[in-house]
């Protein structure tokens, strides 16, 4: 469950933690990394570090902030197995203590409820009567991924992540669309903003040429709550390393800074999973 848990998080949301022994084709060597491209005849005699430090300030500024928030998903997949599946989750966060996450499926039948903090996860399975728990460093082991409570909020809120400080190339298109190209330890990310300096779209490549881990996110439907917050509301994710997973994200409400509770107790029937 533990397992099926990080795929959600991680897979469903950004990555797959499965194991491949196909190479990426298009993985850049890290002797690559040295090398500054600005793909944009405007900006050719400009300082480059200058015009990607601009990008990336307001790429920052951009960043969403909070202190709680909340959500209702309609999440629409195709597994590995070519089944589709529709299912609703309820998220709440606070931030840099909790992630509080209930799936629900066909009847509004919850099937698991699951609590993160910064050293443990915890795990309801409501279907077999099962609880678990560990530490979560677990998450980094399945996934090998560094995962912590920063970057499973940014997943989930939908800040960028895996964006190393290295950037190795810019773009301006003609639309006001940019994009940086960073290669860090993990991933070679294409990240392309909108003309607001909004993520429109991610593609992530595995680094290590022993994996074929790859995933591109899309981010549309932006709204503006009337305290200013500008979130995207609709996600389009597809995963792929040994098999294929695409998803849909649709956000039917969502709430920033609101007071929230997160419920979770274990019922005296349940098993103890080791």
């Amino acid at each position: 469950m533990i397992r099926l848990l990080s795929i959600w998080l991680v897979a469903l949301l950004l990555l797959s933690s499965c194991r491949s022994t196909r190479k990426i084709q298009t993985a850049i060597s890290r002797k690559d990394s040295t090398h500054i491209a600005v793909i944009d005849t405007s900006i050719e005699k400009a300082d480059s570090s200058i015009v990607i430090g601009e990008t990336l300030a307001k790429l920052r500024a951009s960043n969403i902030d909070f202190t709680t928030f909340s959500a209702k998903i309609n999440v629409d997949y195709q597994g590995a197995n070519g089944k589709k599946y529709d299912v609703n989750a309820n998220l709440r966060m606070y931030k840099d203590s909790v992630i509080w996450i209930s799936i629900t499926a066909i009847f509004g039948i919850e099937g698991l409820r699951a609590i993160i903090t910064p050293d443990s996860v915890r795990i309801l399975n409501k279907q077999d009567k099962v609880y678990t728990a560990r530490s979560v460093s677990y998450l980094q082991e399945v996934t090998a991924l560094p995962l912590d409570m920063r970057s499973l909020q940014d997943i989930l809120i939908g800040n960028p992540v895996f964006l190393d400080s290295n950037i190795v190339s810019y773009t301006r298109y003609e639309n006001g669309n940019v994009s940086l190209l960073s290669i860090g330890e993990w991933f070679k990310n294409l990240l392309t903003l909108n003309a607001s300096s909004r993520i429109d779209n991610s593609k992530l490549d595995d680094v290590d040429r022993n994996r074929s881990r790859t995933c591109n996110l899309s981010y549309t439907g932006y709204e503006e709550k009337k305290n200013g917050q500008v979130f995207s509301t609709r996600r389009r994710i597809t995963v792929a390393e040994k098999s294929k997973l695409d998803i849909k994200l649709d956000f039917k409400s969502y709430e920033f800074n609101e007071t929230l509770s997160f419920p979770f107790s274990v019922p005296k029937n349940y098993k103890i999973e080791d």
